[in-house]
């Protein structure tokens, strides 16, 4: 881990994080979650005020980066819910199959550098039963906002740590065995319309 991660990328990341449209927008979801869940890409923990301590028995916790995982490791000490922080790519979690009621997963699919793994992952370790929730920025359906997604998207990512403009979030989750049961779409106010179209719902295992 460099200088640059350690000390810039890290509370860059953490700080967009949590700036209020992107709070609102978890408050939306988080909450929807229940039993043992899984939460891929957990970052700095941003989520975990957001979870319902009545809904959730348990919160695995996924993070790879160490400059997240020590902020991390504090945030969990004051969690209303009990939570066990693995220190693992989404791509290669270990968990057993269908030991999850709930998957996760929030701005993190954008940085994942393989999501279809890391979404193949989520449907191997659900519940038959189980769903994942979902709140994630990507690719915009206005032309020309796209266009300046993909104008920038080079250097964004370079800056931002692999964080993509461009990802199609619902076709990414529906090709990995998904059948979406609610999505919602929005540009974020006071944000950037090319970093601020968001998707956000509920998926389960297609049948």
């Amino acid at each position: 881990m460099g200088l640059y991660e350690r000390f810039v990328l890290a509370p860059l990341i953490d700080c967009g994080c949590g700036v209020k449209p992107i709070r609102y927008q978890r408050r939306k979801i988080v909450p929807q979650a229940s039993g043992v869940v899984l939460e891929l890409g957990f970052g700095t923990g941003r989520n975990l005020p957001f979870y319902d301590p009545e809904r959730v028995s348990k919160l695995v916790a996924l993070e790879p980066e160490p400059a997240m995982l020590s902020r991390a490791r504090k945030a969990a000490l004051g969690a209303r819910v009990p939570v066990k922080i693995l220190a693992e790519k989404a791509e290669d979690m270990s968990l057993p199959p269908k030991t999850v009621d709930t998957v996760l997963v929030t701005y993190a699919l954008c940085t994942i550098p393989n999501p279809a793994a890391a979404l193949a992952g989520a449907r191997r370790v659900l519940k038959p039963s189980g769903r994942l929730l979902f709140c994630e920025h990507g690719r915009a359906p206005d032309a020309a906002v796209a266009r300046t997604q993909a104008r920038i998207e080079p250097l964004w990512k370079r800056v931002f740590g692999g964080c993509h403009l461009t990802r199609d979030i619902p076709a990414l989750i529906e090709a990995a065995g998904f059948e979406m049961e609610r999505l919602e779409t929005m540009y974020l106010p006071s944000t950037p319309r090319f970093a601020g179209f968001n998707y956000w719902g509920a998926a389960k295992i297609r049948a």
